[in-house]
């Protein structure tokens, strides 16, 4: 026997947003989305625009995105694992879970500005130095980390480049490695704040 698999969409018709939950929106907005809520992207954009919201731009984001918006953003996805990469480029962001929007609380992006300042000071008083590199296809940057690891030996840092497909930050602990510098995707280091990205890094 075959079995068929035939993907679900939501039909437009069938999403439309309360008058409650349009009342927690801003009146501009920076529209971002997950790829399976591309369709959807669209739709609510019209819906928001029909009702005098400005939407100045629309964006497919994955963990590792960066925007470039002064605007709030909202956010169309499930969980906060996109949310998490978006805090610290926006000054509110929003997220639609179903049909329900949620604000995300002022203290849990100043927690999360925090653990990045943490793993700043921690790099900047590092003496040996750890460069993650990934295989991954649009996620490898071998030459960024070669630069940063002869910039960091004028600094006289020890810095030791670490390749691999996967990064597995359990076995970080079997190294002897006071600060980690991440080049793959910048969700990785919201899980440790001894990982600062090295987009984070001050520059020259």
């Amino acid at each position: 026997m075959k079995v068929l698999y035939i993907e679900s969409k939501l039909k437009n018709t069938e999403f439309n947003l309360a008058p409650q939950e349009l009342k927690k929106l801003p009146s501009k907005l920076f529209l971002a989305y997950s790829i399976q809520y591309q369709d959807l992207a669209q739709t609510l954009k019209k819906q928001l625009q029909s009702k005098g919201i400005t939407i100045t731009n629309t964006q497919q984001v994955l963990g590792c995105s960066k925007v470039k918006t002064k605007n709030p953003i909202l956010l169309i996805g499930s969980g906060r694992f996109h949310a998490i990469n978006l805090y610290l480029q926006s000054p509110e962001i929003y997220l639609l879970e179903g049909t329900k929007i949620t604000k995300i609380p002022k203290e849990e992006i100043n927690q999360l500005k925090a653990k990045r300042k943490t793993a700043l000071i921690k790099f900047l008083n590092a003496d040996k130095i750890g460069i993650l590199v990934t295989t991954k296809p649009g996620q490898e940057n071998i030459n960024k980390a070669i630069a940063l690891k002869e910039k960091l030996k004028k600094k006289d840092k020890e810095a030791y480049i670490f390749i691999t497909n996967n990064i597995d930050i359990a076995q970080f602990e079997n190294f002897n490695i006071q600060s980690w510098v991440n080049t793959a995707c910048s969700g990785l280091a919201n899980d440790n704040a001894n990982i600062i990205n090295i987009a984070e890094l001050p520059q020259p």
